[in-house]
């Protein structure tokens, strides 16, 4: 009988990658990882090349990683540039959830106060001058801002910032600030907006219809975790 690889080696423009067999042992992999290696940098050229290891269904815990990582380290001209996994922890999972779904907060922030949600943001009440929402997401205000709205704090620059009344002291979205205009025009009629970074990597305040344009792809009301 044929025996079964466990480790298959790709040459790419980029470098190597190293697709790992889920279903043998660690240490069975560990082993073959060695060999093949050893076997492949005999026909290498002599220069630095980037490895990318996919381990499919399997968990590596940090230690093992870093065995992976040094057992390729120990082989000429080659770094592990990433390694990959379809598997996650229960703790990961969580984190991802949270940076991703809508947590809706029905209240007035007032001047001094900070209120902060590590995903999408829906505040049904009004940020008064003073007042600060920040959300790792988009931030949808149902209400008058007239002070300060970060979305996409943690780099995020596909956020948005949306308000029934933009009145704002300030907005950013990731690391993107602009300030508020001079002055505003008291309408009544006026339209709900929206703010984004634009083509141009600047701030740019539009009207709410313009974001199915925008952002196609903004809803989260489809799929889940």
């Amino acid at each position: 009988m044929k025996k079964t690889q466990n480790v298959t080696i790709k040459g790419t423009k980029d470098g190597l990658t190293l697709h790992l067999d889920d279903s043998c042992s660690y240490e069975e992999l560990k082993e073959e990882i060695d060999h093949k290696l050893s076997d492949s940098a005999r026909s290498r050229e002599d220069r630095l090349l980037s490895v990318h290891v996919q381990v499919g269904n399997r968990y590596l815990t940090t230690e093992q990683e870093e065995e992976i990582k040094e057992l390729v380290r120990q082989k000429k001209n080659l770094v592990v540039d990433s390694i990959s996994s379809n598997v996650i922890t229960k703790e990961e999972a969580e984190q991802i959830k949270k940076e991703n779904e809508v947590v809706p907060v029905a209240r007035i922030i007032r001047s001094g106060q900070v209120l902060q949600v590590p995903g999408d943001l829906l505040l049904v009440g009004d940020v008064n001058p003073g007042g600060t929402v920040i959300a790792g997401g988009n931030i949808y205000i149902m209400g008058v801002l007239r002070g300060v709205a970060h979305a996409g704090f943690n780099g995020d620059k596909e956020a948005i910032v949306t308000a029934s009344v933009m009145k704002p002291s300030q907005i950013r979205i990731s690391d993107c600030i602009t300030r508020a205009p001079d002055h505003y025009q008291d309408d009544d009629k006026r339209e709900m907006e929206c703010a984004y970074i634009n083509d141009s990597d600047q701030i740019t305040v539009d009207r709410l219809q313009m974001l199915m344009h925008l952002r196609p792809n903004i809803t989260r009301l489809e799929g889940g975790y």
